[in-house]
């Protein structure tokens, strides 16, 4: 983290948080500063395993790094979009749909969001080997933690899923800086206000940075969506695909979206920092049927019987080269859900 010999950027100031009424979802909080004892722990494993068999969603607090910390993080998330020129950016753009995988820039107007509407969203992604390109590391001491938590409301050894994420292997574990830009009266009517559709994220768990500017939404199990309130020096934690695999749909790969913020924010752009915790490459993508809590209460499959189950590797480079490129068909159930089959599991989009 930060010393006193860090480069010098440009300080990048968060807009002020909005002052409308919204219907923010009642998310955990989960306080890691109760992680030290071993009572502590068992407490910490249940209200997380509760979060993640509902929500999907929680936050975390007093995690270790300070409000400086934080603030020098979205000074460094910036600097791939304000201070690299389009030219640049062209240079490293990323190769997603041919490769599979998020590395480089993911550059405005490469997904399809609804109603001929393109993104206006820019991505800048750092694969977590160190050596490969330089990137903030103040997340990657989290995982460990996160994980263990998560292994323990399995009632598993705490090194189960820490042992699927090996920071030496081979996987697409990365940093992901993320600049959403304001859009054209008209894409905000076709688009629905829609600014990326609602999904799970395929991988086990997504450590975002809470920011200010309100966009974020998740959908209930009550079939609603509510907005996700900021914190000031928390982090956000869900679920995805691969968590929901492992653990035979105990853990819920949760659905969120991001939508126009509200009327006081709309002239802000929206700056985003996120790490997205991915298995081994190698990891099969199969229940960890050794969980007791798995024996109790049954599995809930998403292949089918029989189906080959696809690796880490399969999976998210099926997921990574067809989002906002493959061709969607309406759900026959839900007009504003649109669906495709991507490795045998019916994969969802919500407008």
């Amino acid at each position: 983290m930060p010393s006193l010999t860090v480069p010098s950027i440009p300080h990048y100031t968060l807009p002020p948080i909005t002052k409308e009424n919204l219907d923010y979802a009642d998310l955990p909080i989960i306080d890691l500063s109760k992680a030290d004892t071993s009572e502590g722990r068992a407490a910490l494993a249940r209200q997380v395993c509760d979060a993640m068999t509902n929500q999907g969603f929680f936050y975390i607090i007093n995690h270790g790094l300070s409000p400086a910390q934080s603030e020098r993080i979205f000074d460094i998330a910036d600097v791939p979009f304000a201070q690299v020129d389009d030219e640049e950016k062209q240079k490293y753009a990323g190769t997603m749909k041919q490769t599979g995988s998020y590395q480089g820039y993911k550059l405005r107007q490469y997904w399809h969001v609804d109603g001929g509407v393109r993104d206006q969203i820019e991505n800048y992604n750092i694969n977590r080997d160190v050596n490969k390109r330089q990137h903030p590391e103040a997340v990657r001491p989290l995982l460990p933690e996160i994980s263990q938590l998560m292994a323990l409301g399995l009632e598993l050894p705490e090194d189960t899923l820490v042992n699927m994420h090996g920071f030496d292997t081979v996987g697409e574990s990365y940093v992901r800086f993320m600049k959403y830009y304001p859009r054209s009266e008209e894409d905000e009517l076709n688009s629905k206000n829609v600014w990326l559709k609602g999904h799970t994220d395929f991988g086990t768990i997504t450590i975002l940075y809470s920011q200010p500017v309100s966009a974020l939404q998740i959908f209930g199990l009550d079939g609603r969506w509510r907005w996700i309130k900021h914190i000031e020096n928390a982090l956000v934690v869900n679920a995805g695909d691969a968590m929901e695999f492992l653990s035979g749909g105990f853990y819920r790969g949760t659905i969120h979206r991001v939508v126009q913020p509200p009327i006081d924010q709309r002239t802000y752009t929206r700056l985003s920092a996120f790490y997205f915790a991915m298995p081994d490459d190698n990891v099969k993508l199969a229940p960890l049927l050794d969980s007791p809590v798995l024996q109790r209460v049954g599995i809930k499959r998403r292949f089918e019987d029989g189906a080959d189950v696809p690796t880490v590797e399969q999976w998210r480079k099926a997921r990574t080269s067809a989002y906002g490129q493959s061709e969607l068909k309406t759900s026959e159930k839900d007009k504003d859900v649109e669906e495709e089959f991507i490795n045998g599991v019916l994969v969802k989009h919500y407008n």
